[in-house]
């Protein structure tokens, strides 16, 4: 067993619990009731943490950092492996291939056997320079000018004509071309002649096609523009960075078309194939091509690019390439990257624990990552999982809920046994099992239609499909078949909101309080109530800790070693002097209004302006999170609900929505909430599309576009759009009437 004796990280109640080591056990219980703070923020953490002290100083301060629970005693514990569904993100280079070594083991390959022969793997390195690309230093794409963003047609030289900085009327640049007496300053460009325009961006032999009125040395905008900033863009200012942002774009690479690779490397072949072209197939047909490769010397190459390649298509990532960029991939993607290189792996006994490992899987693909989950455990390791999905639930050999309710309300332990016994138990999550949301069988008029035209963006076939407006429409299918890429095709071909998972803060300063910008009306509300200036209440302000400066904490730098941030002693952590904390509305301190939850700030402070701000929050399912927990520490799913109650608060045009996937991180029972906040929103005129795979939500949508039928090119193309209730002969209808 996993000993937990008096377990407090976060809003734990001093809990007590035995996991069974070498089993699945499945996490259950409603978002923010206490899962994660136990799964991660306790037994991960304190794993990790006793694993990274075997370690010397210098190699630990180059570890990731782990801070040690807040518990009695954690015994039983293994090294750790966590498998969360941060995107894996990386640069430019990070790709599929790169990530998974599957792209070392193919370079590996072409070095032995290529015609004609290049040389070591290296060679076939788009890392490294004697393989890369000199054009792109094996990128892929060049950064190239936005021309089309550089000028306001309809105004003249004086009138700002040209967008860039330092170019329009006043710019350091502005007389070059204003006051050289070849264009007309005071015309809008609209009217001058194509090959005046021409002349003005690009100079050159467009100038000289002006009969030799422009002066010499003259140099067009675009000239000017990238000899300033292509060619110097070493150690750029953030604003000279904002300008490139705004005024260029990435293009394909015009010598290597994306191959990354110099010529020697990119020509040539193995079974008549480039390494780049074997870069673009897919992982499921490249597993089945190298296995045709039959030189014996490099029989354990291919032996191990063909055990990497399947194990991709057995989590269900058969319908990627290698030369997909890591950032592209999305969070579930992602995730089942990262059990890759453990399929192979001969260690046991370790502690695997997954964040949601179901996540962008449909319904169809689920029975894969379960299988995934058993063989982990299999082979005589530890498998925890922080799971709604009662596919997953089904399969564990223990289940524990942690509840019964969210924040404060939760943080217990409320059930423990097999999922047949948790459906006869008294929780949330049982009574959540045998309910289901019924199909849509009135669905809502639309006002309008929104159209995608022509798109073939990755698999796309060229689709054009009509999005109804003013409903809800869902679009599903299999993971690979094409979802996001319509999505992305909607987003590029119309304004839109995206309300995606990436986190809604950069920094632990940021809090609820911070992003519903409700500091300065508590600050007032103490100040009212207290008669006594509202500066007081402002943690850089004269009423602050004069010791840790109103941080509560004291950070010590430790040189080679990691810095140490410990509790003020002077203040305990409460940030203000002893007589600021005398102040107090309903009992409350400045410095208790922190550890309050949204739910009880609405409840405890009485103020209008605190209470509109909070309420979108308390709407939107996250009334349990307390107004000083940094935004940092919310999940993706939860950072996805913050911004749906930014646009609650603030829309107020009708305006086209795009969420991708808002069920991430929702109990059965919270998604019924979401399902409200989306009808909330079609009810006051706007259009929302969801990415989704939950079925519930399916259910519940207006209409229903199901794309496939298979991942990857065999999907791409539109299998059914229309009612919900009368979809058939798909994946998604199949699932829908289990």
């Amino acid at each position: 067993m996993i000993e937990i004796r008096e377990a407090r990280a976060n809003n734990l109640k001093a809990l007590d619990v035995d996991v069974p080591r070498g089993r699945i056990v499945v996490f259950v219980g409603v978002s923010g009731s206490g899962k994660s703070s136990l799964v991660f923020d306790t037994i991960a953490a304190e794993a990790g943490y006793q694993l990274n002290e075997t370690f010397p100083p210098f190699v630990r301060n180059r570890l990731p950092k782990w801070a040690r629970p807040e518990a009695r005693r954690i015994d039983g514990l293994s090294s750790v492996v966590v498998i969360d569904q941060r995107r894996i993100g990386g640069n430019a280079r990070s790709t599929v291939g790169t990530i998974t070594d599957a792209w070392t083991y193919l370079r590996l390959l072409f070095s032995r056997v290529s015609t004609p022969h290049v040389g070591e793997s290296n060679r076939f390195s788009f890392n490294d320079r004697t393989g890369m690309c000199p054009t792109c230093s094996g990128i892929g794409e060049v950064v190239v000018s936005a021309v089309e963003r550089f000028l306001d047609l309809d105004k003249s030289l004086k009138g700002g004509a040209i967008l860039l900085p330092g170019f329009g009327n006043g710019g350091y640049w502005y007389a070059q071309y204003a006051d050289i007496g070849t264009f007309d300053a005071d015309t809008p460009l609209r009217e001058w002649t194509q090959a005046e325009r021409d002349a003005l961006l690009y100079g050159g032999e467009h100038a000289a096609r002006l009969s030799g009125r422009l002066p010499k040395q003259y140099e067009g905008v675009v000239e000017r523009f990238e000899r300033i900033y292509l060619r110097t863009a070493d150690n750029l200012s953030d604003r000279k960075r904002e300008t490139l942002a705004r005024f260029t774009r990435s293009a394909l690479c015009p010598e290597c078309r994306g191959d990354r690779l110099n010529e020697a490397a990119r020509t040539a072949t193995v079974l008549g194939f480039t390494i780049g072209e074997l870069a673009r197939t897919e992982i499921s047909e490249l597993a089945a091509l190298v296995t045709t490769v039959t030189d014996p010397n490099v029989a354990p190459v291919v032996a191990a690019l063909k055990a990497r390649l399947d194990a991709l298509v057995a989590i269900g990532l058969g319908y990627l390439h290698l030369g997909r960029g890591t950032s592209t991939l999305s969070g579930g993607e992602s995730q089942r990257i990262k059990t890759v290189k453990h399929l192979g792996s001969s260690l046991v006994e370790m502690l695997y624990i997954f964040d949601e490992p179901t996540v962008g899987l449909h319904p169809r693909d689920v029975a894969s990552m379960t299988e995934l989950l058993q063989r982990l455990r299999d082979k005589g390791n530890s498998v925890l999982v922080v799971e709604h999905d009662p596919a997953v639930m089904a399969i564990a050999d223990q289940i524990i809920e942690i509840g019964p309710g969210a924040g404060e309300r939760g943080g217990t332990l409320v059930f423990q046994g097999t999922f047949a016994q948790l459906r006869r138990a008294d929780t949330l999550t049982a009574a959540e099992l045998s309910r289901q949301q019924p199909l849509e069988d009135r669905p809502r008029t639309p006002r309008g239609r929104i159209i995608v035209t022509d798109a073939t963006r990755n698999n796309l076939k060229n689709l054009t499909v009509d999005i109804p407006a003013g409903v809800m429409t869902v679009l599903t299918g299999v993971a690979g078949s094409g979802k996001s890429s319509l999505a992305a095709e909607l987003v590029a071909q119309h304004d839109a909101v995206v309300i995606d998972q990436k986190p809604v803060a950069a920094n632990r300063r940021s809090t609820p309080i911070t992003y519903t910008g409700i500091a300065t009306p508590i600050r007032k509300l103490f100040a009212r109530y207290n008669d006594v200036p509202a500066g007081l209440f402002s943690a850089n302000s004269d009423g602050a800790c004069p010791d840790c400066r109103g941080l509560g904490v004291i950070y010590t730098d430790l040189a080679f070693m990691e810095g140490q941030e410990t509790i003020c002693e002077t203040c305990g952590g409460r940030r203000f002097v002893p007589e600021v904390l005398g102040y107090t509305v309903d009992g409350l301190s400045i410095a208790d209004v922190d550890d309050l939850t949204i739910d009880d700030a609405i409840r405890r402070l009485p103020d209008r302006a605190i209470t509109k701000a909070l309420s979108s929050l308390q709407a939107v399912g996250l009334g349990y999170l307390r107004l000083g927990q940094p935004l940092t520490t919310l999940s993706g799913g939860e950072s996805q609900r913050v911004k749906i109650a930014k646009e609650l608060r603030e829309a107020l045009e009708p305006t086209l929505y795009v969420l991708d996937e808002p069920t991430t991180g929702l109990h059965l029972r919270d998604i019924g909430t979401l399902l409200n906040v989306l009808d909330n929103l079609v009810e006051h005129g706007h259009t929302v599309v969801v990415i989704e795979h939950n079925l519930d939500v399916i259910r519940r949508a207006d209409w229903l576009v199901d794309l496939g039928p298979g991942p990857g090119k065999y999907g791409g193309t539109v299998v059914y759009e229309g009612p919900v209730a009368d979809a058939t002969g798909t994946a998604t209808a199949e699932a829908l009437r289990v």
